[in-house]
């Protein structure tokens, strides 16, 4: 693949997700520099590359690409790394689980550091104190999916696009809910923390944690 990859990147976003995929496959990518509180997300030439003025986005050389786990997926495909592909037999549930990871797990963090958004203050507290205990079950099952099948899409054992995209979900359910009690911890999911603690030390994701401030175990030890 030639380097006709651009990022486009804000250092603890999303973005980062991609970032750290695109180092553990060595790929020569480029990155654009965003900055979300400059209004560089709502700019015409930003929505014309991500309509949804969100991060991540990434042109490639088959055009612009947006949504975390479709670029993510992309990517798996186009190198054959990092998952498995359409001719595995292992890849329906790595599907299922991308797409839990995508649309179950992200989606419940985001209520419990955002829990305004639905519905306002008023039902903030109940929104994040059923984020909080929703994100502790569906932890669960990924421990315990990892602890029944031990899937080579996600192990301690080789890298994978799952390991770098549920480790910066958690790493934000960790850091970031403002009442302390309801913040995550990795603490009753061994399994899980495995994965997470031997993704966090390789050479690529140290090189992405220095260049975006993420800390020496942005995973499993996080600080702002």
């Amino acid at each position: 693949m030639t380097a006709d990859l651009t990022l486009y990147h804000a250092p603890d976003f999303a973005s980062s997700i991609i970032r750290l995929a695109l180092e553990e496959l060595a790929l020569p990518y480029q990155i654009a520099a965003m900055n979300p509180e400059a209004g560089d997300l709502i700019s015409p030439a930003y929505r014309a590359i991500n309509p949804l003025g969100l991060i991540p986005a990434m042109t490639t050389p088959d055009g612009p690409m947006f949504e975390t786990a479709a670029i993510l997926l992309w990517l798996v495909d186009r190198t054959g790394s990092l998952g498995p592909g359409p001719s595995d037999p292992d890849r329906a549930a790595f599907l299922s689980w991308l797409f839990f990871t995508s649309n179950t797990l992200h989606t419940t963090m985001m209520q419990l550091i955002h829990p305004e958004r639905p519905g306002g203050e008023a039902v903030a507290p109940a929104v994040a104190a059923q984020a909080f205990e929703a994100l502790n079950v569906q932890a669960g099952q990924l421990e315990a999916m990892i602890t029944s099948r031990a899937p080579a899409w996600l192990s301690p054992l080789e890298p994978g696009v799952m390991g770098h995209y549920i480790g910066i979900v958690l790493r934000w359910a960790i850091m970031l809910p403002e009442d302390p009690a309801l913040r995550f911890s990795l603490r009753p999911f061994p399994a899980l923390t495995a994965v997470l603690a031997a993704h966090e030390a390789r050479p690529a994701a140290l090189r992405v944690a220095a260049a975006d401030g993420l800390g020496p175990t942005p995973f499993t030890n996080p600080r702002l």
